[in-house]
């Protein structure tokens, strides 16, 4: 082969490996994404299968009186804003007394009141927040800062109104808890759309609406190219619509959730359309939020919707979801 002609090919074969063409795939176990810090990576992978038969059954005990049966110590940080009656995503993060996040097979009990008989145990597997370090932003998840995996639970909250809850964690010293509250609302008070709804036909920003300004565009560092305009492919195509603001996120999960997009486009790019949406104006919080925000009644962000070709939304994530979710997430609208 004449030496011009290998040097173009061996440019083209570059140029396709850097289109995602010919990249690794992502492992199958989220956990090797974890960094192999002394400890961490086990505790991520112990995490992420709880036993429920591990930990203290309500067998009719208040929550207080379960609360008096397991150490105190950690703090619950809170990933979900929006709770609603009936099985609700609970989302939240163990923080030790050191400040550090803690790993371990999780449960969750609730009940109205302390002084009321406990619900439980919800198991809570952890979900890693860590991609490939190709995917990673520089507002990416590490290990310590927020948090390498979250913990989520399906917990059944049976009447609107506030709800006392129970985090415990199983480590290698016994079960330690964290009380905290939480308000749940009423089903049909909830003006976001559901899974099973058509989603709302708006106009998302492109690089064409912004005038051209990528900062404008996407808080990301460095800025995707997930800028469709949504109301261009619903309808078309199934489409995964991210609303977060990785620079300004208010729960500081945004950068996580925008990398895992990323990655899992490279792994279904060609079945599903994948687009980022920034929350505010002029990425300004003051001028208040988007107008594609404002169309979904979203009070909070990070959000994701999957929608299929139909046009119609098959599942909906809020606050902080990782790699395990947002992939369930994506399949159930291919």
């Amino acid at each position: 082969m004449p030496l011009r002609t290998l040097i173009v090919a061996l440019v083209l074969a570059t140029l396709v490996g850097a289109c995602g063409g010919s990249e690794p795939a992502p492992p199958s176990d989220p956990v090797e994404q974890v960094p192999d810090a002394p400890g961490l990576r086990e505790a991520v992978r112990d995490a992420r299968t709880p036993d429920a038969a591990s930990f203290p059954p309500a067998e009719g005990k208040t929550l207080q009186q379960l609360g008096d049966q397991i150490a105190a110590g950690p703090q619950a940080a809170l990933a979900t804003s929006v709770l609603t009656t009936g099985t609700s995503r609970f989302t939240f993060g163990m923080i030790g007394q050191d400040g550090r996040p803690i790993y371990g097979p999780t449960a969750v009990y609730v009940a109205p009141t302390p002084s009321d008989p406990a619900q439980g145990p919800f198991v809570a597997p952890a979900d890693v927040l860590i991609t490939q370090d190709r995917y990673k932003s520089k507002q990416a998840a590490t290990e310590t800062d927020p948090f390498a995996a979250v913990y989520s639970a399906d917990v059944k909250f049976e009447k609107p109104g506030q709800w006392a809850v129970l985090v415990a964690t199983r480590g290698s010293a016994g079960v330690v808890g964290a009380p905290t509250q939480v308000q749940v609302k009423a089903k049909a008070a909830d003006k976001v759309p559901d899974v099973g709804e058509p989603a709302p036909r708006v106009a998302t920003d492109t690089l064409e609406t912004v005038k051209g300004d990528k900062a404008l565009l996407d808080t990301r560092d460095p800025a995707s190219d997930m800028h469709e305009d949504f109301a261009k492919v619903v309808g078309k195509k199934p489409v995964a619509l991210l609303f977060a603001t990785p620079q300004l996120c208010q729960s500081r999960v945004c950068g996580p959730v925008a990398d895992i997009a990323l990655q899992l486009r490279a792994k279904y790019g060609d079945e599903m359309e994948f687009i980022h949406q920034e929350v505010w104006v002029d990425n300004n919080q003051q001028k208040g939020l988007r107008p594609p925000l404002q169309a979904f009644n979203l009070p909070s962000e990070p959000w994701l919707f999957v929608v299929d070709r139909r046009g119609r939304i098959t599942a909906r994530l809020e606050g902080s979801f990782g790699v395990d979710a947002f992939e369930a997430a994506v399949r159930t609208g291919l």
